[in-house]
């Protein structure tokens, strides 16, 4: 039973001042029924561990909310706004504004106790938003939308949600408070103009308390709304007895207003109104200048940054042709072969489908699609080739979503990261020692001095500089990196391969380039028929050879396939109306080996009768020797192959004597021999073409795969290398490690400046409004520096 009580207490959920009635329930006090409800929601489910993470993390729901979202009930809003849908799961990402602390995490992640029918949610907590996978067919998108508003986790849902154009921008309530500060701030200096010329003397005594009056009503508007963010957060979190990096900026502010305030009604000075809004104008702006750089670096990353993946576009003609996935519009039909990861949403129009959408769900059980049934971007195709029609264009902003997903993410303690927290820890422990042993010391000579040390203390030690350093310099890596066609999965992946020791190839599709190998058959006489069905089967495969081949095939027509398997490594069989067809290497086709080939063979059988074999001459990649050597420097290199060792003697003029090769490896090999590198202590790199090497590439401590004119995207890979780009790996490495030095100097800058701005403020120096200005200068200076310095630094490793 809950009653009102009058009350002046904060609210045990929100934390808000329980300004008319405090509902108490439970002993406890609750600012308005919505707090009240979602704690008995929570205690009902056993969830209140959500209050022991932090005090009062809650927000209040809001009011009358629940009712507008009976537009979700519409089908065709629902499969707009979903990223993936299947039989019984569904997947959508939602954006939520009022997530704030680590409770809120925990409480979101833990939805599935609130409703069994929610499968499971993550937290993007950067980016605000929430994943849910759920079972659409008992838990609607409406009800599932409800229940986090209930909690008062009320999405954001717009029209950019539907068409998939989201753009990232700036906060609009900053630009406000900007704007009311700038107003006040420049009015409060036309006001107090008299006292900067020292005119001061010549002003009636009452006419210029009225202007002090005047300066104390411009100032509230400041100092209740546009410094309204460092004054709760510092609240917040002085209530909840800790402190973090706003309380200092808090505590600068109110001396400063309650200084003036005494001031202007006892008559005894002008007070620094002026400064007080100078000071949070300059704050705002420099805190919009960090979100809109964080905007414009996110914005690259999510939408510019076009991973080097192609798919087979099937135009009117029936011609086949390798497109970007970029490229693909509304309309067009797309080949997906065996293996192939589908990038857009599309209907299927020919073939079976057998989908596995572990990418997307973690479930590696394949689905069966009909003729006519939609199929989400993210799943793999299992099978015989398929053609689709697509329904969606390409959302750059889901795949890459979809690489960043928590089950790919390798989980490693960064350094960077470590100093960071470590620092602002005690940051504002030593600030405020600093401010008040600085007030302390100069109260007995000058109340004013005292208050400027003090103020300007609070406001020019700030460590944003410092925490800006690594992600900054990161985000330009990645963009740099990005622009020369080498795209990394996220920040971590720079620090990785700065640590790599072991660099080991793959070989068919990553050192050899298909487009100039030379192919000439051995063995008997082909029929017509026979001609047609070995090109029907090549047509299923992704593997580079049994595309290289496919290609070199002319004339071939299209034959009805009956059944089709791949063995990863070994080679596919096919079954057509009364022919058994399998094409691969000559252990899978004939159980021995009796050839003792120079180059990369594939045979071919048809029944039980071997016709012959595909001899391929491997052209290998432009400056391989060159590569090679420059790595063999500094990494140790491997080489492993599902192919035979025909090409042994050639390929060690490539690596040298001191390369370890080992060959006729399948998938399940590659993995084990990442492990043993690994165990010995080795930090391995694997490159290799994103096919076969899957469980490789996710084992090892950075996975690259090599995309050239096919579909390789794999959430298992760290980084994605296009071909023609091959030849800077060296470069890469080097701007890598170039780049963690320049984090290196810019922590020292920041230590610096942080130096040598307090040495000037505890000596009261320092106004209070110069510090404001050069408190975001230095976050300004940062930017400016490692932006500077990893181009130059891209100039002198890459851009030669």
């Amino acid at each position: 039973m809950s009653v009102k009580i009058k009350n002046t207490t904060v609210c045990f959920h929100c934390g808000e001042d329980c300004l008319d009635e405090a509902i108490l329930f439970d002993n406890k006090h609750f600012c308005c029924s919505g707090c009240k409800t979602v704690f008995e929601i929570l205690n009902q489910n056993n969830l209140c561990d959500y209050y022991d993470i932090e005090k009062m993390p809650g927000i209040s729901p809001p009011k009358n909310a629940i009712k507008k979202y009976e537009y979700l009930d519409n089908e065709q809003i629902f499969e707009k706004l979903i990223d993936f849908k299947d039989e019984e799961q569904a997947l959508v990402t939602l954006f939520l504004p009022q997530i704030h602390c680590s409770s809120c995490i925990w409480l979101l992640e833990n939805l599935y106790k609130l409703n069994p029918h929610i499968v499971s949610s993550r937290v993007n907590f950067l980016k605000k938003e929430i994943k849910i996978a759920f079972n659409y067919s008992d838990l609607s998108l409406r009800k599932l939308v409800e229940l986090l508003t209930s909690i008062g986790y009320e999405p954001e849902i717009t029209f950019s949600n539907v068409s998939n154009n989201k753009k990232h921008s700036i906060d609009r309530s900053l630009i406000f408070k900007l704007g009311i500060a700038g107003f006040c701030f420049g009015n409060i200096m036309l006001i107090s103009l008299p006292d900067y010329f020292g005119l001061d003397n010549l002003k009636d005594n009452d006419f210029s308390q009225f202007f002090g009056y005047i300066n104390i009503l411009l100032s509230l508007p400041v100092l209740l709304y546009s410094a309204s963010d460092y004054l709760k957060s510092a609240w917040q979190a002085m209530f909840r007895k800790s402190i973090n990096i706003d309380v200092p900026i808090a505590l600068g502010i109110i001396a400063l207003f309650a200084r003036s305030v005494y001031e202007i009604i006892s008559n005894t000075g002008s007070g620094y109104l002026d400064s007080l809004a100078g000071l949070i104008f300059f704050m705002l702006l420099g805190k919009i200048f960090q979100q809109k750089t964080y905007a414009i670096l996110s914005f690259e990353r999510d939408y510019k940054s076009y991973f080097p993946i192609s798919t087979t576009l099937i135009d009117a003609d029936g011609n086949e042709k390798s497109v970007s996935v970029s490229e693909v519009k509304v309309g067009d039909i797309i080949l997906i072969r065996n293996n192939e990861i589908i990038p857009v949403d599309a209907l299927l129009v020919e073939g079976c489908a057998q989908i596995d959408n572990s990418f997307v769900t973690g479930e590696s059980v394949a689905v069966h699609k009909n003729v006519g049934e939609k199929i989400y971007a993210g799943g793999k195709q299992m099978g015989q080739a398929i053609q689709l029609e697509v329904i969606k264009e390409l959302s750059q902003s889901y795949l890459t979503q979809l690489w960043n997903d928590e089950a790919f993410i390798k989980q490693q303690h960064h350094q960077f990261e470590g100093i960071t927290n470590a620092m602002s820890k005690y940051f504002t422990i030593v600030i405020l020692i600093i401010a008040f042993s600085s007030a302390f010391f100069w109260w007995q000579t000058s109340i004013k001095i005292a208050i400027h040390a003090f103020t300007s203390v609070l406001i020019i030690a700030c460590p944003c500089a410092l925490a800006l350093s690594a992600p900054f310099t990161f985000g330009n890596v990645l963009r740099v990196l990005g622009k020369n066609k080498f795209y990394l999965k996220n920040a971590s992946v720079i620090e990785n391969l700065t640590k790599i020791s072991t660099i080991v190839f793959d070989k068919t599709g990553t050192i050899t380039q298909a487009s100039k190998s030379t192919i000439t058959f051995h063995g008997d006489m082909l029929l017509k028929e026979q001609i047609d069905m070995i090109y029907t089967l090549l047509r299923q495969s992704s593997h580079p050879l049994s595309k290289l081949i496919f290609s070199s095939i002319k004339d071939a027509e299209l034959l009805t396939l009956i059944a089709f398997k791949e063995v990863p490594g070994k080679g596919i069989e096919g079954s057509f109306n009364h022919h058994k067809v399998a094409v691969g290497s000559e252990l899978f086709i004939k159980e021995k080996q009796d050839l003792n080939p120079t180059s990369t063979t594939v045979f071919i059988k048809i029944d039980d009768k071997v016709l012959g074999y595909f001899q391929l001459e491997n052209s290998y990649r432009n400056n391989l020797k060159e590569v090679l050597k420059q790595l063999s420097k500094k990494f140790k290199l491997h080489l492993i192959s599902g192919d035979n060792d025909s090409e042994k003697k050639n390929l060690m003029t490539y690596f040298g004597s001191n390369a370890q090769f080992s060959f006729n490896q399948r998938p399940e090999d590659k993995l084990n021999y990442i492990k043993k590198l690994q165990n010995n202590n080795e930090k391995v790199a694997m490159i290799g073409d994103g096919l076969n090497d899957a469980g490789a590439l996710k084992q090892s401590n950075v996975g690259v795969s090599i995309s050239e004119n096919i579909n390789t995207f794999s959430p298992a890979c760290d980084a994605i290398l296009d071909a023609s780009a091959f030849d800077k790996i060296p470069l890469f490495l080097k701007y890598c490690k170039g780049s963690m030095r320049i984090i290196e100097v810019s922590f020292i800058i920041s230590f610096l400046y942080n130096i040598v701005g307090l040495s000037f403020a505890v000596q009261g120096l320092l106004s209070p409004v110069v510090a404001a200005i050069l408190m975001p200068l230095s976050s300004i200076t940062v930017v400016v520096f490692v932006t500077l310095a990893t181009n130059i630094l891209y100039r002198k490793k890459i851009n030669k």
